[in-house]
């Protein structure tokens, strides 16, 4: 494994960003991957359509744990329709590492939490 990524999965895992919760969030989503037990909760807080802040919190490997809070560095700001468009290959750039598939599985459940939650509330909107 290159060891500037696993440098950089360790911070975010031991320092993640946008860990933690708001105080009055517009958007609660959860789940589990139940592989493996990890689980993150997404909180976010909109101005219309647009993602003003985010925040996670859960528990689980380094990988999900680092996946989510890098793939959140880049969401505030952003639609919801961007956010509902997002692939599993942009949380793989982040990451910067192959992953087998129950890796893959850990790495995508923020964006997977994230991408129901926008979902969802577009769907209630339209």
């Amino acid at each position: 494994m290159n060891e500037f990524y696993t440098g950089y999965i360790l911070d975010h895992y031991r320092n993640p960003r946008n860990f933690g919760h708001l105080d009055a969030p517009s958007i609660v989503a959860e789940d589990i991957n139940p592989l493996c037990g990890d689980t993150i909760c997404v909180e976010l807080l909109l101005d219309g359509e647009t993602v003003q802040d985010i925040k996670f919190s859960g528990k689980g490997c380094a990988i999900s744990q680092a996946a989510t809070s890098m793939l959140f560095e880049s969401i505030t700001g952003k639609t919801l329709t961007a956010v509902a468009a997002l692939t599993q290959d942009n949380v793989l750039e982040y990451v910067g590492i192959g992953l087998n598939p129950t890796r893959m599985k850990c790495a995508i459940l923020g964006l997977t939490v994230l991408k129901s939650a926008a979902i969802a509330r577009l769907a209630k909107t339209n």
